[in-house]
């Protein structure tokens, strides 16, 4: 698990496409302190387990299913990816809890600065559009954001200059894809209310628990 708050941005060295999975190799430095093989390192939102360790760079096999859900498709040497060690129990849950399983990809609509924030619109598939909610969580390429706006297919999120300037989104422009997760406890509420015969009979005794 993650919490979407970004610990340092990292570059990608080489992805190697390997058939239908890939290895990529990142340089990077604070996230490598106290990390190990076999450990979890969210690149992009994107959790991936660490293979081998040289000096300031790590790598990690990229599977079929995240190549086929994930930016990763498009990504290239060079490009710049937000980077988080997965939580321990005494991390500071600053952000909302993150799995590390892109859901799908979105497309950057715009990217724009008004007064003191930056105004991110991101269009996203019909496939997620329940789980996205106003003023609810999504996780953009690793980083959590609170919903602004949400409207044909497209939501808004404010972007503070810090997170801009010190994340993956300042390298970001008109037309870039980026990695969505939705807010787990979106995906275990619909299961729980598929598995009812009637929601209301579910929304009952959620609710009497709640008094």
């Amino acid at each position: 698990m993650f919490t979407g708050i970004i610990e340092e941005t990292g570059k990608i060295v080489s992805i190697e496409r390997r058939g239908d999975f890939a290895i990529v190799t990142v340089g990077c430095k604070k996230v490598l302190e106290g990390s190990a093989v076999g450990d979890s390192i969210a690149v992009n939102g994107t959790c991936l387990t660490v293979t081998s360790m040289s000096g300031d760079t790590f790598r990690a096999d990229i599977s079929y299913e995240t190549l086929k859900k994930s930016a990763f498709a498009s990504a290239s040497n060079g490009s710049k990816v937000n980077l988080e060690r997965a939580l321990t129990l005494n991390t500071r849950l600053g952000g909302h809890l993150v799995s590390g399983h892109v859901d799908a990809t979105g497309t950057i609509e715009k990217l724009e600065k008004k007064s003191n924030a930056y105004i991110l619109t991101v269009r996203y598939p019909q496939e997620i559009d329940r789980y996205i909610a106003e003023k609810g969580s999504v996780c953009v390429d690793g980083i959590s954001l609170t919903t602004a706006r949400v409207g044909g297919l497209t939501f808004d999120v404010a972007v503070i200059p810090h997170t801009y300037e010190n994340t993956a989104l300042s390298d970001k422009k008109q037309g870039s894809a980026v990695n969505l997760e939705v807010d787990t406890i979106a995906r275990y509420l619909e299961k729980l209310l598929k598995k009812e015969k009637n929601g209301s009979d579910f929304l009952d005794s959620l609710n009497s628990l709640m008094d």
